[in-house]
């Protein structure tokens, strides 16, 4: 078994700025994915906050999408995308949203 990072892309909301409904629905829509995901969901992850950039010149850049992450085990890439199927990040159906995944491979 691998471990795969699931970081979330696109124009989200912030938290903070859900209505307490949506904040709600939100938690029952991401308790249903953890729990489907089960023994393989190896670390729940994060929502991200503040964020910036520096370019290689040290200059300013800007911050990506990134909204938050996940780690999940799977046998190869192909079990890893399949827990994406029916994920609360990827409800909108417009192509906005995005979850990039990368396989964790030992130093």
């Amino acid at each position: 078994m691998s471990k795969y990072l699931f970081l979330y892309r696109g124009p989200a909301r912030p938290m903070d700025q859900f209505t307490p409904e949506e904040s709600e629905a939100q938690y029952r829509a991401w308790g249903a994915w953890m729990e489907r995901c089960g023994a393989a969901l190896a670390d729940a992850g994060s929502p991200f906050g503040a964020r910036d950039a520096v370019a290689d010149d040290g200059a300013g850049a800007t911050a990506s999408d990134q909204n938050g992450y996940s780690i999940v085990e799977a046998a190869d890439l192909a079990a890893a995308r399949k827990l994406t199927e029916d994920h609360p990040f990827l409800s909108e159906g417009k192509g906005r949203f995005a979850i990039d995944i990368f396989e964790l491979v030992p130093m």
